[in-house]
């Protein structure tokens, strides 16, 4: 029996090239990459997402981006989202965890595609602690929502290579301090305590109130 590829040649010889540099990546995987911008000839690297199921979600793909050694959290869809240059509205789930919602801006040369800078590192810690899926809602600027449940498995690793281009090591905190990070406040608490389960919840209150305890005696 006669392979069906050898009737077309062409696709033989794309299958064949792409295999070879190593570029034929799975479609249900995270991956990165390093691209080069046109612009300003500058080199810079992104983890990519797969796509979620079709049959059940809408086309929406996340990627981590290192450029100019900024952080940023890419959203790219197929469908409009607004135009260019606004914001909207965008939320996610890390497993059964509670919502985080938030806002993104769309580029200011596309309508289908958005970021963000300012909760980038956020958004990133979270997908590191997940075990299963990040599920991801847009709300677009005709009301329509946009929703995807994305696979976390082998997130991590094109993740951390991502944020070790922009110098950025999660599993040492004093070292992001001393670089110059934000110091751990009220309002990082909070929103870190705010995604807790219940019971964690009540342990690191149990935790507190011995530390507060302990504090006061030394008074």
């Amino acid at each position: 029996m006669k392979s069906p590829l050898k009737n077309h040649p062409q696709t033989f010889a794309l299958i064949a090239l792409l295999a070879s540099s190593g570029n034929l990546y799975a479609v249900n995987a995270w991956n990165y990459q390093q691209e080069t911008d046109r612009l300003s000839n500058q080199t810079y690297s992104f983890a990519s997402s797969p796509l979620p199921r079709r049959d059940l979600y809408d086309d929406i793909r996340l990627e981590i981006v290192c450029k100019d050694k900024q952080l940023r959290v890419n959203i790219n869809t197929e469908s409009l989202i607004a135009s260019q240059g606004r914001a909207f509205d965008f939320s996610y789930q890390i497993d059964q965890n509670t919502p985080v919602p938030l806002q993104m801006k769309t580029f200011p040369d596309s309508k289908r595609k958005g970021y963000t800078e300012d909760h980038a590192q956020r958004i990133i810690d979270d997908i590191l602690t997940g075990k299963e899926t990040i599920f991801v809602r847009v709300t677009t600027m005709t009301r329509k929502v946009l929703s995807g449940a994305i696979s976390l498995e082998g997130a991590t690793k094109p993740i951390q290579q991502v944020l070790e281009d922009c110098r950025i090591n999660l599993a040492n905190p004093a070292t992001a301090e001393n670089a110059g990070d934000t110091a751990y406040d009220l309002k990082a608490f909070e929103e870190g305590f705010n995604r807790l389960p219940a019971e964690q919840q009540k342990q690191v209150l149990n935790q507190i109130k011995k530390l507060m305890t302990e504090m006061e005696g030394k008074r």
